[in-house]
Order: C-alpha cells, then sequence, then structure tokens
C-alpha cells in the first residue's frame, strides 16, 4: 500500500474500500484504554462485517488537507510491514474508512491509498514505535528530487551517520492549533521552526519581524510541511522576496521574463548557469533561532516551468495566511531533515548536493 507522508498529519489512515481486508486487522472497541476520551462510537448495519465495518468502535476522524473535508473513520489495530523489512513492526494503531469514491483521496500522491501521518501525536507512527519498541523519539526524512533520481527515505529512530555535519535549531510549539478540528486549549502539533531573517545573495529583506513570531492567536511563525509542494509566504514577505531575488538575478545577467502562475518571478532559462547544486541563481537564507542557516540553493529554490522558463519556487499565500512561512517540498527535497521530539531539536543539511550526496543515495 502506498501512503502520502504528511509531516502534519496525527496519525496513519487508509482507505479500506471493498477491495480490502486483513485477517490480522482488529477494531478498537469503544471502551478501550486505546480509544480517545473525545472519539465517538460508530457502528456498522451495512455489513459485511471487515475493516471500516464494525459495530462498538472508537471512531476516527481522517484529514486530506486537499480534499477540504474531514470523513470518519474506525480506529483499528493491524500489524504493519516495511517495504524495507520481512519481519512485522508491533501491531499499530490506524484508521480507515470504506468510503465510496476517489475524492476522499483527492489529490494525494499517484496510487495513494492514504496519508502516513508523522506530527507530533501519540498515534503518529513515529511515536508508536519509539513506544513499543523502546527506540528513540526521533526520525528522519529525507524526500528525493524527482523519481528518476531515485526513492526518499523516512528513518525511524533517527537519522544515519554521514561524514558531513547537520546544522541544529529548535523545535518550537505554537501554543494554538493549527489542525482543521481540535479541542479548545490544543497546541499544534505540526512543526515549527525560529526564523529570524531571510535573505537573498546575503542582503537581508524587509518586513515586519513581527511576521517571524507567533501571536496571541497563533498567527504568524514558520512551520515545515510536505503537504505543500512549494514554500509559502504571507505577502508582506513574499513580495520584497521576489523584488530582491529579481534584482540580484538581474546582476547575474538573467534575464527576467513574464510570470507563470502561481509564481510570482520567472526567467529566461537560457540565461541561467548551472553548478553543483543546480541552477546558479541568487541564495536565499533562512537565519535561525541558535545561529543556524538554512541555505536554499537553486535546486530548491527554481521550478522548470517548461524548457525555456524557470520561476522561483514561492508562492504568495495572502495577507490572511495564518502562518507566515510554510516551507513547502521543493524547499526540501535532497535535504535530510532529522526531528528529535526528546530534546525539541530539528537537525538539517541544506543541499545534499554541495556534498556530492542525494536522498537516494540512503536507499542504495
Amino acid at each position: 500500500m502506498e501512503l502520502t507522508i504528511d509531516l502534519g498529519g496525527p496519525f496513519l489512515w487508509y482507505d479500506c474500500d471493498n477491495s480490502y481486508n486483513s485477517s490480522t486487522y482488529h477494531p478498537v472497541p469503544c471502551q478501550s484504554k486505546n480509544c480517545p476520551g473525545d472519539a465517538a462510537c460508530t457502528g456498522c448495519t451495512a455489513g459485511p462485517f471487515k475493516p471500516g465495518c464494525s459495530n462498538n468502535t472508537c471512531g476516527a476522524f481522517l484529514i486530506n488537507p486537499y480534499a477540504d473535508a474531514i470523513f470518519s473513520g474506525d480506529l483499528g489495530q493491524d500489524v504493519v510491514f516495511l517495504s524495507n523489512s520481512s519481519s512485522p513492526l508491533s501491531p499499530i494503531l490506524s484508521a480507515c474508512t470504506p468510503a465510496d469514491g476517489s475524492w476522499l483521496l483527492n489529490n494525494l500522491t499517484q496510487n495513494s491509498k492514504g496519508i502516513l501521518g508523522i506530527a507530533r501525536t501519540q498515534l503518529a507512527l513515529p511515536t508508536q514505535l519509539s513506544l513499543s519498541r523502546k527506540l528513540p523519539r526521533k526520525f528522519a526524512l529525507c524526500l528525493p528530487s524527482s523519481n528518476k533520481k531515485g526513492l526518499g527515505t523516512l528513518f525511524f529512530a533517527g537519522a544515519p551517520r554521514v561524514s558531513f555535519p547537520l546544522q541544529n535549531t529548535s523545535l518550537i510549539v505554537n501554543p494554538f492549533s493549527t489542525a482543521p478540528i481540535f479541542t479548545e486549549g490544543d497546541p499544534s502539533y505540526e512543526y515549527f521552526i525560529a526564523v529570524k531573517l531571510i535573505s537573498v545573495g546575503g542582503r537581508v529583506l524587509s518586513f515586519k519581524p513581527s511576521l517571524l513570531s507567533i501571536d496571541n492567536k497563533g498567527h504568524g511563525g514558520t512551520k515545515i510541511s510536505t503537504m505543500n509542494p512549494f514554500t509559502v509566504l504571507h505577502s508582506a514577505i513574499f513580495k520584497p522576496l521576489v523584488r530582491e531575488f529579481s534584482k540580484r538575478a538581474s546582476d547575474r545577467k538573467i534575464k527576467k521574463v513574464a510570470s507563470v502562475a502561481p509564481f510570482g518571478a520567472c526567467f529566461d532559462f537560457s540565461t541561467i548557469g548551472r553548478n553543483v547544486t543546480g541552477l546558479d541563481v541568487p541564495v536565499v537564507e533562512l537565519g535561525l533561532e541558535g545561529g543556524a542557516q538554512w541555505r536554499i540553493y537553486g535546486g530548491n529554490s527554481m521550478v522548470l516551468v517548461n524548457k525555456k522558463v524557470a520561476c522561483l519556487g514561492f508562492v504568495d499565500g495572502g495577507q490572511e495566511t495564518k502562518t507566515s512561512v510554510v516551507i513547502g517540498g521543493l524547499q526540501l527535497e535532497d535535504n535530510l531533515l532529522e526531528f528529535d521530539l526528546v530534546s525539541s531539536k530539528l537537525s538539517f543539511t541544506s543541499s545534499l548536493l554541495l556534498h556530492n550526496a542525494r536522498c537516494s543515495h540512503f536507499t542504495s
């Protein structure tokens, strides 16, 4: 079963449609200690009984950020095998739903049957594995730049040893939930970091510094997301970024052309050089708490929209976006990130291409 990885997803859920069955699946009873206190109790009258169709079962709300809807499902326990392992994991709590129609899986990755949530929750797979196998409560993620460049990797219990240094910054908690549904007073279970400044080619952008802080309503700040294909910025940050990047690109004799939606700055591909990190363009830097620098080189900042045009891969989130900076998938590619949930620390490499490496190298 292929699943979409969601850093902000609270647990594993999948579509257990009419073609799905499992002899090791056990629904979680409503009165079970594994059933959260605020969960509904569900039943099934349609039959036949199978995963997703059972009585006196702990309910679960399933979230697909792309579907603009929240689905109901059943919480169950089942044996899980990872694709690179012949031995099963301890029984894992997950949710499934037999909902008809592809709308449940709207806009997930091709062939995906659900979402593997790895947020900061008790039901997230890294947390369940750390508790059942007494592993460190940490995981590492490395997304590939394309299928042609090989596969990426999700590491449980931490990142592999590498010969190059990782930078460190704090993982911070937004005290206000950013989930579609939550209990009043719940903190966010997504992963936030403290960005202190943003620069292009060494020039610090000018905008209200308060946008980079989380206010008393949970607005602002910076989070990391695998569900956004590109980094999304508050308009007040996006506009100076586009201006400064365009100016620095012009200094390099890179010719600007008409913008291609949803991007704000596009360039004549033939006027851009290449280097070890991809297209040779001004470097975008995020200055982080503790002094770390997340450097975004051409391989992580530029999108080739056609054979003649390359665009800056950041998009305008508008004035009302709740989070000021959402670091998206393009900026995560070929970047090893370790999330340590015990010490609340993010370790990262910036582009692995600087070290003649890719995420796919960890699977070979």
